[in-house]
């Protein structure tokens, strides 16, 4: 919006005000667009996982596990293995890991960013472990 905006001011000031209507118009199109297409879907079912385009039988992931946003720069940094399946939005900083079984595939993981990693988990058999007495927080009083 603020790059369509700028970029109209500037042709406006330079061309005039219909000129600047439309490369506003036109650049906001662009966009938009451009969002539109970097976008994707995760579809959970019975039997597969959808991402985008990607497709993964159930039957082929061995271990779901959510990350936090340390966890997610960890795995898809440094820690990142060079063969693994990463679908990941930049402006998301949670994702879900989804390490696979399938002799065949030399994929180790896949990596899906999710504004909601623990529902995503959750859909795909992972069950929250209960806090220790050490991880516990302690009560408030006041």
């Amino acid at each position: 919006m603020l790059f369509a905006g700028t970029l109209a001011v500037a042709i406006g000031y330079y061309l005039g005000a219909g000129w600047a209507l439309g490369v506003g118009l036109g650049s906001l199109a662009a966009v938009a667009l451009g969002f539109r297409s970097a976008s994707f879907v995760i579809e959970v079912d019975e039997s597969e996982l959808r991402v985008g385009r990607a497709v993964i039988g159930r039957e082929w992931i061995g271990g779901v596990r959510p990350l936090d946003a340390a966890g997610t720069r960890a795995r898809s940094g440094m820690e990142a293995d060079a063969r693994a399946h990463l679908v990941m939005r930049p402006w998301i900083s949670t994702s879900v890991e989804l390490t696979l079984e399938d002799p065949a595939d030399p994929v180790p993981y896949w990596l899906v960013s999710s504004r909601r990693p623990g529902a995503l988990a959750t859909a795909l058999g992972w069950v929250p472990q209960p806090a220790t007495a050490d991880e516990q927080p302690e009560p408030r009083h006041g």
